[in-house]
């Protein structure tokens, strides 16, 4: 029930502490005399209350030992990782830099003593490190994942004085760079924050996560919350940077000493700054307090409703309150509004299932041709609004946007975009709003692959730069953030459709304005395929695929690749998903089974429609 525990000869090597149960566990047992592989052994994953204090090695503690003692002593986090450093030579402790990044793998590294006579002597050894490597942690905190490869390291020992600088004790004096670490031991250390940048030139901001130690980060010695501001000072991750800007000036930090910040009785939190925030107009600090408020406010355990920016004298630059941070969102009902999902029903038409009121959960066709049954809908995607839709029929072939609030003429409104593409599935993606008011589509035709974006959702459509789309990839599928600066991307290439994170980057305005779509990241490389992906918040999306050799399933994928442990219900026969950027609103799927489906945060599937495809939220 705790944290797994490696043995050296005769003691332990780690104990852990279950904070819950505030119960010491303890164990020990022997090194085997024989064998080469030895497993640093993981922690179970759920385990996040566990505490690991690693201990320092023994007397005359032999090569082994002093490798599995280090490889735990990286699994805890004790000031400075002083208890790790214990395993290194004097100079080794001196230069290793575990906040240079992290190596995740998959399960604790492997350790191998090397058996060569060139590499091996008396006084020297070398062991290898094996594992699968699954995700690395830069040193801005950004969160890489990566398909499954084979990793290799290397630890080197020599003998050296021992801590009292007599006789000669095995030390480690060349090891890999930061911290290698099993996924497991990643999840209990570490936890994933938003912080908050502009959109370049607008005055909306951006969700940009990273990932903190869960408790006093070692190296720092600072809280949780210092370790987020922190984070949001220096700057966002080296991905998001071409498309944000922050309001913080360059060289604005925290005021020297200060490692802990607490909200006080009135839930005011003070950030002190250093001299470089002390001439900041007011303007931008007001600017710079919105970026806090909205990083602080995905914290959880701390509930943030006024930030006070303070100079390094103690005096106070500028206050904002919780309310006021709404004036900073893409939408400014912050997505809180009842957004009501949208799906096709039997006949093909649009229809919409409210989402409040008396009515709530009952169907109803659209206003509009795209209700009225004047076209058969086969996708859609609701501006998020709901004042507009933008449909696609004809076999695919055609995109057209109408009113869904008013009936008007009637009449069905020329197609904004044409594909020529000869089969139905070479032809227009579903379409995708963001918050500005534009509408993109990607058109899947072989002979005239296109990433097509319509400023305002009727102008001529823009080409929109995309490199990567060659070469056999093209666009499955595609939604765009709120922000409009992120775009999540279904690519095909063969017989794998894989999830990826494209940036959005723009050039002048209106029609006139250049757009590419550049940088997609793999953010689900793990998963064989990806039927379906929508937006589940500021950095959440909503994935419908399949693991390698696993079955179909729903779950939630951070926009860095990483996986959060909210789990989603089991559901047959799924062949799309949605969600909305309000993460109280409930996800909604189309199963072959069960028709139109919804679920509520802690409860299952409900039916709400018998007949029906393609849900969708707006946007």
């Amino acid at each position: 029930m705790g944290a797994e525990r490696r043995h050296g000869r005769g003691r332990t090597v780690r104990a852990a502490v279950l904070l819950a149960c505030g119960v010491l566990l303890a164990g020990c047992g022997s090194m085997p005399d024989s064998g080469d592989v030895s497993q640093v052994k993981a922690s179970n994953p759920g385990d996040s209350q566990v505490r690991v204090y690693p201990v320092t090695p023994r007397e005359n503690a032999e090569p082994d030992e002093i490798v599995n003692g280090f490889l735990e002593a990286m699994t805890g986090d004790d000031p400075g990782f002083a208890t790790a450093r214990t395993y290194l030579t004097r100079k080794a402790a001196q230069e290793w830099k575990p906040e240079a990044g992290t190596t995740v793998l998959m399960a604790a590294p492997v350790s191998r003593q090397e058996r060569s006579g060139i590499r091996e002597t008396q006084d020297r050894r070398v062991y290898a490190l094996h594992g699968d490597k699954i995700a690395t942690v830069d040193g801005r905190h950004a969160y890489r994942p990566v398909r499954t490869t084979k990793y290799s390291g290397a630890i080197q020992l020599v003998r050296a004085p021992g801590p009292d600088g007599k006789g000669k004790e095995w030390r480690i004096d060349n090891l890999p760079a930061g911290l290698l670490l099993g996924e497991s031991d990643f999840q209990r250390n570490y936890r994933a924050v938003n912080k908050y940048y502009f959109a370049s030139g607008r005055h909306w901001v951006v969700a940009d996560p990273v990932y903190i130690r869960q408790r006093q980060d070692p190296v720092t010695g600072m809280d949780p919350v210092a370790q987020t501001v922190k984070a949001l000072l220096e700057g966002p991750t080296n991905w998001l940077e071409p498309v944000v800007d922050s309001s913080f000036p360059t060289g604005v930090a925290l005021k020297a000493g200060v490692t802990s910040l607490t909200p006080d009785d009135q839930n005011r939190l003070k950030v002190p700054l250093n001299k470089k925030a002390d001439n900041i107009g007011f303007g931008t600090c007001r600017r710079m307090a919105a970026q806090l408020l909205f990083t602080l406010g995905d914290l959880a355990s701390t509930r943030v409703e006024q930030v006070e920016l303070q100079r390094e004298d103690g005096g106070t630059l500028c206050l904002m309150g919780e309310s006021q941070r709404e004036n900073y969102r893409p939408d400014p009902s912050g997505g809180l509004k009842s957004a009501n999902p949208y799906f096709i029903d039997a006949s093909g038409r649009l229809a919409k299932l409210e989402a409040g009121g008396e009515n709530v959960g009952k169907p109803s066709p659209v206003p509009g041709p795209f209700g009225s049954g004047a076209v058969k809908v086969s996708k859609v995607a609701v501006d998020r609004d709901e004042r507009r839709a933008a449909v696609v029929s004809d076999g695919d072939a055609y995109l057209r946007v109408a009113s869904v609030v008013s009936d008007g003429a009637g009449e069905l409104p020329p197609p904004v975009v044409s594909s020529e593409g000869a089969r139905r599935d070479d032809r227009l993606s579903a379409p995708s709003w963001d918050g500005r008011g534009g509408l993109w589509v990607a058109d899947r035709d072989p002979a005239n692959p296109r990433l097509l974006f319509l400023p305002d959702g009727s102008e001529e459509p823009v080409p929109v730069a995309a490199p990567w789309l060659a070469d056999g990839v093209r666009i499955e599928g595609l939604r765009v953030s709120e922000d409009g600066v992120r775009m999540a991307l279904l690519l095909k290439e063969g017989d794998r459709t894989t999830l990826h994170i494209g940036r959005v980057e723009r050039q002048g305005a209106g029609a006139k304005q250049t757009v590419q779509v550049v940088d997609p990241q793999a953010i689900a490389p793990r998963m064989e395929s990806v039927t379906s992906v929508s937006w589940a918040g500021q950095s959440r999306l909503v994935v419908l695929g399949k693991l390698a050799g696993g079955v179909q399933q729903v779950r939630y994928i951070q926009t860095d690749g990483s996986t959060p442990a909210a789990a989603i219900p089991g559901l047959n026969q799924v062949k799309m998903v949605a969600a909305s950027n309000n993460e109280r609103a409930p996800l909604v799927a189309a199963s072959a089974d069960d028709g139109i489906v919804r679920l509520y945060a802690g409860a299952n599937w409900q039916p709400m429609v018998e007949k029906g495809t393609f849900p969708v939220y707006p946007g």
